[in-house]
């Protein structure tokens, strides 16, 4: 009997996460039997986190949809009879023709709404992107994950740009803030423990303990949407201490004079009432800070994106990206701070998503964190036609929007017409009126770039599409083909579009042979100034936000439910992702459930204890937004007075087919029109 074929394709971890692996698929006879880390990309090494390592499990899934579904019960019952992509795809285009042909704007009554669930630049916005801007529908503004703090550190730095993440090994301070890195940057985390064998001290920044926090020197839990506050309170230690890079703040920033007056009014004390610490860990953290200047040892931050979702979530962010520069840190490669690095990647997206195809059309732009009260807005002046279709591709709204309550009634709106392009029947493919079966990063092509490091990787298909299924970029060529688009954009292939993603600034014959390619970039970015804001230096005063009527300089602004306002809901939740799921993603793969467990709440034994609840019973958390049932568990990871409502859990999965979303708030960040998940208040009783 002859061996089996064996091959290996290269190819690239696809979800949201700053890691960005290369892997490695092994193939026999055509079917994929193993995902490992490329050992080959440095980034990677060879390792990949627990999720991806099961990718197999998830494309070969028993309840994966492998053909088009269409609804034959009422909206959200999950009933569904089998058609073809003919039938499907012209009944799609027939709907969406009807609603733009009623006039000029009319075809904004269809809005899309997706995400992250690929972070590819083609199985993302490229052929999608083109569909829309041709139709002339309402445009998404994708903000409900990072747009707080990248609107921040742009404002401050100029840009999503920072540190080159493999010089974090060699730093002898490293505050890891508002991430945790355990569980979602993992080999960062490697980088890490690399600099602490090298003595580095590790400081986490976070008010629940997390894995990282347990494996960290030191760690301050303060309260949720304190950042700021405590990152003023750093500065004022540092300016009363005289730990300054006089000559790095006079040559290289903006509005040193007015930062240090409002830090100034942010003494040890006032920052440990408002951030619920000890006066001495400000003290502590400062010293530390300082001393990395006065020793001349490189000084590093790395911010991730939990704590910037709340009222001042920009704010915060702008006040710890003007931190580096107080001790001159950038003068080191391994110092400075990285919240992104997505803005160092010469994308073309004008060419990918083509809004020339808009011709001078300028739709309005719904913003995906109020889905919720927007799917149930009529007609009007302010707002325009409501909305009559919905086109949902790389997302899970009904699980991931904040307030779902508000999601659901929106999505069981008899007269919206939905249509979900995904790989399982998720809470939001109950609603749907059609699901098209799309391939999972096994089965297709597709680029990326990184926010986490600064390697592009390209994505090759390792096997043949499973079943029906059709690529993200087919299912747009097919239906803008029954829409009777004509522009040759429309017919492009996969291939192409990632040779386009980045024209002649990188060689896609490397990325063919290795799967990845280093970006060019200096080894100290700002070692001399050079930032890439309108004055070229750190910006601690924006004369930008000056111009639009907002403050120049970063301030704490307190959370719109702030802890201690309350007396109804006297405790403060932040929702923290599951380690063994990204975002709604990996839920309905078993092992990895098995591993989760089930939807959980951390509590503190002295909160548990005022409420007379026990670990493992089953509790009620309310707002007066809505409630959530779960098991609770006392725990250490959750400090007194806030509770951590461990998420994303499908909803069908809940005691009560609910998760913790249903007490989250649909307002909005400061800066960038973001979420504020973490800006939450609640209470807990027996359930």
């Amino acid at each position: 009997m002859a061996a089996a074929l064996t091959t290996t394709v290269l190819g690239a971890c696809p979800h949201d996460c700053p890691d960005t692996c290369s892997f490695v698929t092994t193939v026999q006879e055509g079917v994929a039997v193993k995902v490992q880390g490329n050992p080959a990309h440095p980034q990677t090494d060879g390792a990949l986190c627990t999720k991806v390592s099961r990718y197999t499990e998830r494309t070969y899934h028993p309840k994966r949809i492998l053909q088009p579904l269409q609804r034959n019960g009422p909206k959200g019952s999950g009933q569904f009879r089998p058609v073809s992509w003919n039938v499907a795809l012209g009944d799609i285009a027939a709907r969406l023709q009807a609603i733009a042909a009623r006039g000029a704007d009319a075809a904004q009554a269809i809005l899309p709404y997706s995400y992250a669930g690929t972070m590819g630049l083609v199985q993302g916005e490229s052929i999608a992107a083109r569909f829309f801007n041709q139709l002339g529908a309402s445009q998404l503004d994708r903000t409900i994950c990072s747009s707080a703090g990248g609107e921040a550190v742009a404002l401050t730095l100029g840009g999503k740009v920072g540190m080159r993440v493999e010089y974090f090994a060699e730093s002898k301070l490293i505050l890891i803030w508002g991430s945790n890195s355990i569980g979602s940057n993992l080999h960062f985390w490697r980088l890490a423990q690399e600099a602490k064998r090298r003595g580095a001290k590790l400081i986490c920044i976070d008010p629940q303990r997390s894995e990282t926090a347990d494996k960290c020197h030191e760690h301050i839990a303060l309260l949720p949407g304190t950042d700021a506050a405590l990152a003023l309170g750093l500065m004022h230690e540092l300016i009363q201490n005289d730990w300054l890079d006089h000559d790095y703040l006079e040559r290289y920033s903006v509005g040193w004079e007015g930062l240090r007056e409002r830090a100034l009014c942010w003494p040890p004390e006032r920052v440990a009432e408002v951030c619920g610490i000890a006066a001495q860990q400000l003290r502590d953290l400062s010293h530390d800070y300082g001393q990395c200047l006065v020793n001349g040892h490189p000084a590093a931050i790395r911010v991730n994106y939990g704590m910037q979702r709340v009222r001042g979530g920009g704010n915060a962010v702008r006040a710890i990206a003007c931190l580096p520069a107080l001790i001159g840190a950038w003068r080191h490669r391994a110092g400075g701070v990285l919240l992104s690095s997505s803005a160092s990647f010469p994308v073309q997206r004008a060419a990918l998503e083509r809004p020339d195809l808009l011709a001078g059309r300028q739709p309005r732009t719904v913003n995906m964190n109020t889905i919720g009260d927007d799917l149930l807005r009529s007609t009007s002046a302010e707002f325009g036609p409501a909305i009559e279709a919905l086109l949902v591709y790389n997302s899970n709204p009904l699980a991931v929007a904040p307030d779902s309550s508000r999601v659901v009634q929106g999505f069981s709106r008899e007269d919206l017409f939905t249509v979900v392009l995904e790989h399982f029947q998720t809470d939001t493919a109950d609603y749907a009126d059609y699901i098209l079966p799309a391939t999972t990063q096994l089965e297709h092509w597709d680029v990326h770039l990184s926010y986490g490091h600064t390697d592009v990787l390209l994505n090759r298909p390792a096997i043949a599409p499973v079943g029906q299924t059709k690529t993200n970029t087919q299912i747009f060529r097919e239906l803008s083909q029954r829409m009777g688009f004509t522009d040759p954009c429309f017919a492009q292939d996969d291939e192409s579009l990632c040779r386009m993603a980045y024209g002649d600034a990188i060689d896609f014959n490397e990325l063919l042979q290795k799967g990845f390619a280093t970006l060019k970039l200096p080894e100290a970015p700002f070692a001399n100034g050079g930032f890439p804001t309108p004055s070229g230096k750190c910006e601690f005063f924006s004369a930008r936000l000056a111009a639009q009527g907002k403050d120049g300089l970063p301030d704490h602004i307190p959370n719109y439910e702030a802890f201690g306002s309350s007396a109804q809901f006297p405790l403060a939740m932040i929702s923290p992702p599951a380690r063994n799921f990204l975002n709604s993603t990996f839920v309905n793969v078993q092992s990895l459930r098995d591993i989760e467990g089930e939807p959980l709440l951390e509590m503190n034994a002295v909160d548990a204890t005022m409420r007379g609840l026990a670990s493992g019973s089953v509790v009620r958390v309310f707002n007066a937004r809505g409630d959530y049932r779960c098991r609770m568990e006392v725990s250490t990871r959750a400090r007194p007075g806030v509770v951590n409502g461990m998420g994303i859990w499908w909803r069908k999965l809940g005691l009560d087919g609910k998760n913790v979303n249903q007490l989250t708030s649909q307002k909005l960040t400061d800066l960038g029109r973001a979420p504020t998940f973490y800006d939450c208040l609640v209470e807990v009783e027996a359930g």
